[in-house]
C-alpha cells in the first residue's frame, strides 16, 4: 500500500479582529469624553461650581396666651 502525507492548512481571517478593536477603543474614547465632561462633578461632590447662597431671615415671634 501507499502512504500518503496529508498536510492541513489552518488560516485565520485577519479582517476579523480589526472590527472589534476598533469597537473597543471607540468605547474607550467615548468613556473617556463622558468622564472630562462629567467625571470632575461626580467626583468632586456635584455642587462646588456656582453655589448659590440663600439667606434666610426669620422672624419668630413667642405665641402669647391669654
Amino acid at each position: 500500500m501507499v502512504e500518503r502525507e496529508r498536510e492541513t492548512i489552518v488560516t485565520t481571517d485577519s479582517g476579523r479582529g480589526g472590527g472589534t478593536l476598533l469597537a473597543v477603543v471607540l468605547l474607550i474614547v467615548v468613556l473617556v469624553v463622558l468622564f472630562l465632561l462629567f467625571g470632575s462633578d461626580l467626583l468632586g461632590g456635584g455642587a462646588t461650581d456656582g453655589v448659590t447662597e440663600i439667606k434666610a431671615d426669620v422672624n419668630v415671634t413667642p405665641a402669647t396666651t391669654n
